[in-house]
């Protein structure tokens, strides 16, 4: 299993970058968590796009489904010019019916429901989904490969620890850190650097990986923040950074 970032900025991508985007892959299966604004352009440095399976949303917030339409497009043309037969999957929560009734295009893309009652199985890989606290409706994404590496993204949420039995052991955790230390970022529903920290350490994860990033300070910083408070390994999600199961 390997986990490549597409994009990790919250709200709005900076100069030649992108909005909250994961790509997940195995040998035979390539899905993406989120398609954020500046998705599509970023991803075709590491795959092309007749290639995607299938695209999994938290949430219906634009910074991460501005590029669904353009993903979308990209399927009609590349079904039309015979690179592939196949319609583009995209799964989402039905909490917000009318945003969710707008994903599909058939027979180009076609929407599926998911839900936090029942796990969801594409190729290899497991996904379960636990609600977070935010404005929105959203749910934070547990995958599971066929070899057992696991990891959590949490998408967009305030600190809840009704989250910690969902990540509890997970190897990795890319947890939304959209503000520092100092800061109160549950009037936004989004998480600081010390709420993510601890919500590692409460979750005795291997490895944490900062995302959802803020368009202020010094990112630097919030490693050094969330080092405070847990101990295991922590890095800044970056354009092109990779993890994998297989150490």
């Amino acid at each position: 299993m390997k986990v490549t970032v597409i994009g990790f900025w919250g709200a709005y991508p900076e100069q030649n970058s992108a909005t909250s985007c994961y790509l997940l892959e195995d040998e035979n299966t390539k899905i993406l968590l989120d398609c954020g604004s500046g998705a599509v352009s970023q991803l075709q440095n590491y795959i092309n796009l007749w290639e995607i399976d299938a695209v999994i949303l938290s949430h219906y917030h634009h910074d991460h489904v501005a590029d669904v339409g353009v993903l979308t497009y990209s399927r009609v043309v590349d079904m039309n010019l015979k690179k592939i037969d196949r319609p583009l999957q995209i799964f989402g929560h039905q909490d917000d019916f009318p945003a969710f009734q707008q994903l599909g295009k058939e027979p180009y893309a076609k929407a599926f429901p998911y839900n936090d009652k029942a796990p969801l199985k594409i190729g290899s890989f497991t996904f379960n989904f636990h609600k977070t606290t935010h404005p929105a409706p959203c749910y934070a994404i547990k995958v599971q490969s066929a070899d057992g590496g696991t990891f959590v993204y949490t998408a967009d949420t305030s600190y809840d620890e009704s989250l910690l039995p969902f990540i509890y052991g997970v190897d990795l955790l890319i947890a939304e850190t959209s503000f520092y230390e100092d800061q109160d970022a549950r009037p936004y529903g989004h998480m600081n650097s010390k709420e993510a920290a601890t919500l590692a350490a409460k979750g005795n994860v291997n490895e944490l990986l900062l995302t959802h990033l803020p368009h202020f300070g010094n990112h630097d910083n919030l490693v050094i923040e969330s080092k405070k408070y847990y101990l295991g390994k922590v890095r800044l999600a970056a354009t092109g950074a990779r993890w994998t199961n297989n150490y």
